[in-house]
């Protein structure tokens, strides 16, 4: 099976041709967020504050980059788990969010915020960050830069490998291999 070569901005109809299990090379601008910036992030939503960032067909990649050694872009940029976002991801996807990046299972909550904004969620194979990091061209911290690590990142990748894990009609990986 050959990948699919898939660039951002994400738009709708990039996603709609996404299937559960396709594999992907991503290339063009992401954002990594992790559980501290996701918070930050849903405290202005409920607030009624606009955020300071433009999630429209945008991804955003659960990872917390190491720093970089010297001569390096970044250091080591793997997957963290998804679920520990679930409880702000709904917003995120009703603002205009159309992919995500990470490892594992998401809530049922979660699920059905894909299918109905029509979203997808990509897999980031685990515990091959520094591996990840040869495709970052470009990062830098751009929100929350007092979190360090966790702030908020624009990073510029090519050819990112990923899975479709969950697909915009709610199609995902995890249910077809257990029924298998």
């Amino acid at each position: 099976m050959t990948a699919l070569k898939i660039k951002t901005p994400l738009t709708k109809d990039s996603v709609a041709m996404l299937k559960a299990g396709d594999e992907v090379l991503l290339s063009g601008a992401i954002f990594t967020a992790r559980d501290a910036a996701h918070k930050r992030l849903y405290d202005l939503i409920v607030k009624g504050k606009s955020i300071p960032l433009n999630l429209r067909d945008a991804v955003i990649y659960y990872a917390g980059p190491t720093p970089p050694r010297p001569g390096r872009i970044i250091g080591s940029c793997g997957p963290t788990t998804s679920s520990r976002m679930d409880p702000f991801t709904p917003e995120l996807l009703r603002l205009g969010l159309s992919g995500m990046i990470g490892k594992g299972d998401r809530s049922m909550e979660v699920r059905k915020a894909i299918k109905k904004y029509r979203c997808v969620y990509f897999l980031a194979t685990g515990g091959i960050g520094a591996l990840l990091s040869a495709r970052v061209k470009l990062a830098r911290p751009i929100l929350f830069r007092e979190l360090g690590p966790e702030a908020i990142y624009k990073m510029e990748v090519a050819d990112f490998p990923l899975i479709v894990g969950i697909d915009s009609k709610g199609n995902d990986i995890y249910t077809s291999a257990a029924l298998k």
